[in-house]
């Protein structure tokens, strides 16, 4: 499932609250334009500049759930 950033912090808030006892949250991050290999180079050889975001995935085994956050230090 794909959501908007406070959607998704809410529901993965609620993801770790559920798993309290028993379970596990995993939360991965990445890196992404959210364009193509051939779209970046295109972009990289015109001389435009490639916008990056943090794209954020979390799972607890059997819910996942995506969002992606405008680009920040650190991502």
């Amino acid at each position: 499932v794909n959501l908007q950033p406070d959607p998704f912090l809410n529901e993965l808030t609620g993801m770790y609250e559920r798993t309290t006892e028993t379970g596990s949250v995993w939360v991965t991050r990445k890196r992404s334009s959210l364009k193509s290999k051939v779209q970046r180079n295109k972009m990289t050889t015109a001389g435009e500049p490639i916008e990056y975001r943090c794209l954020v995935r979390a799972t607890d085994g059997k819910n996942k759930m995506t969002t992606v956050f405008v680009s920040f230090r650190g991502c």
